[in-house]
């Protein structure tokens, strides 16, 4: 019996106080996406149409050329916007696992007793950073978020962290 009693309390230790899952925000969805892709495809081959017709045809080039920046610019935002950062806390174990846009994951632990939550201020801005740190560690947290999101996750973090160490 007192056995069980143990794998009942180890179980409560090791769940989850606190889950997050961090990812940076594209203020433009897929369909906004698509359709700008479409009207800018449309419009930059007019133009380009009518500079061949009137015998510019060099301008085409160079026509071509921003759209396929605009276009790399485009892919390169959202492949970013692929990035994640899991964030869990658990009477026994604080844990973040960043996961690159490539899909590379690298985790870090920490213990949640020695932990420390820190957060850089500017008047202005709000907060400009934040970090985790402990046991001779350290790795920043959320520096893709936006200010409000920033302020949200501190605060429901600091919580999290404070619950678990009474």
């Amino acid at each position: 019996m007192a056995n069980r009693e143990r794998e009942c309390t180890v179980q409560m230790n090791e769940e989850p106080v606190f889950e997050a899952v961090l990812s940076p925000h594209r203020s433009l969805g897929r369909n906004g996406l698509i359709a700008l892709v479409a009207i800018t495809t449309a419009l930059t081959v007019a133009h380009m149409f009518l500079f061949a017709v009137i015998g510019a045809w060099p301008v085409i080039g160079f026509f071509g050329l921003d759209l396929a920046l605009l276009f790399g610019a485009f892919w390169l935002s959202y492949r970013s916007g692929r990035t994640r950062e899991f964030v869990s806390v658990s009477r026994t174990d604080l844990t973040v696992r960043k996961v690159a846009p490539s899909g590379r994951a690298v985790e870090h632990r920490f213990n949640p007793f020695w932990a420390r939550f820190n957060i850089d201020r500017h008047e202005e801005i709000g907060i400009t950073q934040m970090q985790i740190t402990g046991e001779g560690r350290r790795t920043d947290v959320g520096m893709f978020l936006n200010p409000d999101d920033k302020e949200s996750f501190a605060s429901a973090f600091q919580r999290a962290l404070a619950t678990v160490k009474r």
